[in-house]
């Protein structure tokens, strides 16, 4: 990955986003695509798109959405403890011992999520996984006044994680989903712009939208503003190539061994097989992912948008999603906004995105 890129990869996953406080990735993401973008727009909702071509009549939407989960203090105890709820889909486990950042309006403070000792639970509470309802926040405070002194009711928290190189092309961190689908909808608009062959009556949208992790809600209002006829979305997908985990089940996705394009209802037929075609013509490499029905990415939302809209879903192959530790493969990344930019240049203005046999 060219080190600018990589730079802008590492800037956005580090950056504090949870849904609804997207505001600081927002500032990341428009810095990054302000070079090559045509246009760039900030919607009430906030919503970035970065757009090339914005008079073209055909619209394609490219969406990677930018919020990631999160925790927001709910109430401040007596004794200066911190209470939270999670933002997003949290297994209770995971934040037993973290440290983490709260983002308030004086600067971030550091605390420890904090639950009692192993040595002082009951007989029955070890048997049982923690709830986040037991689970607070300690800033060190000795009581109320002074902790809220630093911290505000609404403030959010995120792990004390960044981004860290691993073996090989794999990285970890916190954040990647979906921030790295944000990184391959921009990356994917600069190809286009440096590499060239967009047709220049094909507008392309890439949206960085909000509130994924929470409804799907920034791709409902930046799909019926931008109101284009075909778009793909870009999130993370569960790789199935560790323990525990069955093929017959889930189907095969491993990392390092190319995006997945989504086969099912929530993706066009057409738009299918013109990312086929892309991935084979300009050898890509692929793992072709199933889902019967809607799926719980912006390609839902998107796909159902005012009239409906001829969509596409592609995804990077993450293992321990929804943790601190979210591991994915460098290459993949790049390989899936290579895939994005190949099946842009292969739309015109005359593509008809109705279903039909062949």
């Amino acid at each position: 990955m060219r080190s600018d890129s990589l730079d802008f990869l590492k800037q956005i996953v580090n950056t504090p986003s949870p849904s609804g406080y997207e505001e600081r990735a927002a500032e990341v993401y428009r810095g990054y695509a302000q070079s090559f973008a045509d246009k760039l727009t900030t919607d009430v909702h906030g919503n970035v798109s970065a757009i090339l071509n914005p008079d073209a009549t055909m619209k394609i939407m490219l969406a990677g959405h930018m919020d990631e989960i999160g925790l927001i203090i709910h109430y401040v105890g007596e004794d200066g403890l911190l209470y939270f709820t999670g933002i997003g889909g949290h297994d209770s486990v995971v934040p037993v011992g973290q440290r983490v950042w709260i983002h308030t309006e004086k600067g971030r403070i550091p605390g420890v999520i904090g639950r009692k000792a192993i040595h002082l639970l009951e007989e029955d509470e070890r048997k049982k996984k923690p709830e986040i309802k037991d689970l607070w926040i300690d800033i060190g405070a000795s009581n109320r006044s002074e902790a809220e002194e630093f911290v505000s009711l609404g403030d959010v928290a995120t792990y004390q994680v960044e981004f860290e190189t691993l073996l090989g092309d794999r990285a970890a961190a916190r954040g990647f989903d979906n921030k790295v689908g944000s990184f391959i909808v921009a990356e994917t608009l600069r190809l286009l712009k440096e590499d060239g062959g967009l047709d220049p009556g094909v507008g392309v949208y890439a949206v960085a939208t909000v509130q994924e992790e929470i409804g799907l809600r920034g791709a409902r209002t930046s799909s019926f503003s931008i109101n284009p006829q075909c778009g793909l979305a870009v999130d993370v997908n569960h790789a199935i190539d560790t323990p525990g985990l069955s093929k017959t089940r889930y189907g095969t996705l491993d990392l390092g061994k190319g995006p997945s394009v989504m086969r099912g209802a929530n993706t066009n037929p057409i738009v299918f097989r013109t990312i086929l075609e892309a991935a084979k013509q300009d050898e890509i490499p692929y793992q072709v992912d199933v889902a019967p029905g809607g799926t719980g990415t912006d390609a839902n939302a998107m796909q159902i948008s005012g009239g409906g809209m001829a969509t596409g879903l592609l995804g990077v192959p993450l293992r321990y999603m929804h943790t601190p530790c979210e591991v994915l493969s460098l290459i993949d990344v790049e390989n899936c906004a290579r895939l994005m930019a190949a099946f842009c240049r292969r739309i015109k203005p005359t593509t008809d995105f109705t279903p039909r046999v062949f």
